[in-house]
């Protein structure tokens, strides 16, 4: 179900066993710095911070799982200056994720078609996933990803296993997300209403959250206010 809240303030929240998965769509970087005065790849560098800052709350609310936008298929269609700036910012990201480990409880896992990057790149994605497998929190980053590219490649693997026929669970075990619970909730920053090619496949019974804060501003408090929305919401599953 899709919907939009006026942004009220909220009461801090804790998660049970119906809210386990959040993914976010990060939206609103670019408009942040413009609204500055700045560059757009001025926005990416405190879009990081508030990525890690809200992946820190969710955590501790009770979450068990977080999937984020970072990266889609048609962000390199963008300037190439801000694709090297996020390209930047995301490989300093890992960097310092390899310092802060020991302290976090995430298992940072990288999610889209990861072939594309460079093979220095690539084994610091997985270098980082291995040394924070054992740990409770997982973290989905979706970088070079989308949903339809996402599906094909499910579709692909089991073409090339010499399956003839698929079944939803088939799919379902070649997505990129495998192991993990379809999302619960997906929130989106910036104020725009679609989901941009996202978890096409895991978000089928999501909830929608859509909210006009711009993702560098989005705090603890919005994460709070999405909540009590999905907690306000019943979720049939095409039922009644």
């Amino acid at each position: 179900m899709f919907w939009k809240k006026k942004n009220k303030p909220a009461e801090a929240v804790r998660v049970d066993e119906r809210l386990q998965h959040i993914a976010f769509i990060m939206d609103g970087n670019g408009r942040w710095a413009q609204r500055r005065g700045m560059p757009r790849e001025y926005g990416h560098s405190h879009g990081a911070a508030t990525f890690k800052k809200i992946g820190r709350y969710c955590e501790k609310i009770g979450l068990r799982y977080m999937t984020v936008y970072a990266f889609s298929t048609e962000n390199w269609k963008r300037p190439q200056k801000e694709v090297d700036t996020i390209m930047k910012v995301f490989d300093e990201y890992i960097e310092q994720c390899f310092l802060e480990m020991e302290e976090d409880n995430v298992h940072f896992q990288f999610i889209g078609n990861l072939s594309i990057f460079s093979a220095e790149l690539q084994e610091k994605m997985a270098r980082i996933d291995r040394e924070t497998a054992h740990k409770p929190f997982v973290l989905n980053i979706a970088v070079n990803y989308g949903g339809r590219e996402e599906i094909t490649h499910a579709c692909n693997e089991l073409i090339r296993a010499g399956k003839t026929e698929v079944t939803e669970a088939d799919i379902s075990a070649h997505i990129y997300t495998a192991g993990c619970p379809d999302p619960d909730l997906i929130v989106r920053s910036g104020g725009d209403l679609r989901s941009s090619n996202f978890l096409l496949w895991q978000s089928a019974y999501s909830e929608y959250y859509y909210t006009d804060v711009l993702w560098p501003d989005f705090s603890a408090e919005d994460v709070d206010r999405a909540v009590a929305a999905f907690y306000s919401r019943k979720r049939r599953y095409g039922g009644v």
